[in-house]
């Protein structure tokens, strides 16, 4: 870890990671998605309750990220940073207005720090947990098809659409719950060991070589191509 980073201790900017990690906390009916585009229509799906903007502020090999929130409380959108003291107002949401045309343009705004071809950062939401609003409408339809009496092909493919977006969630919080616990395994015996072995047979030492080799190509390749962007 940098020294420049402290005692903190570094989070993957993972979904996964913080919706388990706030479902520790206790924080029930919510979960973390990331964020692909800022298309209205995307904001629209998403009905964000709190955005999460990962940065990297680093200096050359400097491995420090931070993490910027944003959320409407009592009528004013603010800014949460980590590296500021304290919340910072960026104005005022109207009270027919949504957050969300507000947000928009602060993010679109930091986005354009970096050229298209950098990745220096992701977005995240939080947002009320999929599964149970797809559980919640799929109670809605039946109650609604139980009081009519009548069961339209249409509210019966809403319904099995539900079904399939729910086994889709479940689907990706199993997927979720595999790769935490590979992330807090200690892997460092088995590393040890499999160097131990390649070792004892002679082929550590190529290993070690080929992947120098590997790193330099990669490196030159990096380099021609920050020289060509210069040149145009």
């Amino acid at each position: 870890m940098a020294t420049s980073a402290g005692d903190w201790c570094l989070i993957e900017s993972d979904p996964g990671v913080f919706t388990e990690l706030i479902r520790g906390f206790g924080c029930n009916g919510v979960q973390v998605e990331e964020i692909w585009s800022l298309d209205p229509e995307i904001f629209e799906n998403l009905k964000q309750q709190m955005f999460e903007f990962d940065e990297k502020m680093a200096k050359k090999d400097d491995d420090v990220f931070h993490f910027v929130g944003y959320l409407p409380i009592d009528g004013r959108l603010y800014e949460l940073d980590g590296l500021k003291d304290g919340p910072v107002d960026l104005g005022p949401v109207s009270a027919d207005g949504d957050w969300l045309d507000v947000v928009r343009p602060v993010l679109e705004k930091r986005m354009q720090k970096y050229s298209t071809d950098e990745i220096h950062f992701n977005l995240m939401a939080i947002v009320s947990d999929r599964k149970s609003m797809y559980e919640r409408r799929i109670q809605e339809l039946t109650t609604q098809i139980e009081d009519s009496g009548m069961e339209t092909d249409s509210v019966q493919s809403q319904i099995n659409q539900l079904h399939l977006l729910i086994q889709d969630e479940e689907l990706k919080m199993k997927r979720y719950k595999v790769e935490n616990i590979r992330r807090k395994h200690n892997y460092l015996p088995f590393i040890m060991e499999l160097l131990k072995i390649l070792a004892e047979h002679g082929q550590l030492l190529p290993l070690v070589e080929k992947a120098k080799e590997k790193a330099a190509k990669k490196k030159e390749e990096k380099e021609k191509k920050e020289q060509a962007k210069q040149t145009s």
